[in-house]
């Protein structure tokens, strides 16, 4: 399956980080948010919600399992379930090409 080359100009996005509260797991979450919207210097935005202090939100999405991070401006959503420290892997699942890096999206 091929996902849409996103280093376009003008072509920022939005995902969403499902964290649990202030976990081990959730900060390291957080961490890498932070990475990963450096790497991609403002061509996506990753809003956080914690489901402990929104199990609505979670429930209405479906979400089961934190960190989880999702894209769900495409049907079905995707979403990667675990770790993110593998930014390479993570920017390619979803499409975003790291900026002057020599990065191989192959």
């Amino acid at each position: 399956m091929s996902v849409s080359d996103r280093s376009s100009p003008g072509a920022n996005g939005l995902l969403r980080l499902y964290i649990a509260g202030d976990a081990p797991g959730a900060r390291r979450a957080l961490a890498n948010r932070l990475r990963i919207m450096e790497e991609l210097a403002g061509e996506v935005e990753i809003q956080v919600v914690d489901v402990l202090a929104h199990p609505d939100e979670a429930e209405r999405t479906g979400i089961l399992a934190t960190p989880t991070l999702s894209d769900e401006s495409t049907t079905p959503p995707r979403r990667l379930i675990g770790d993110i420290s593998n930014i390479a892997q993570v920017l390619d699942y979803f499409g975003y090409r790291k900026k002057d890096s020599g990065y191989d999206h192959s």
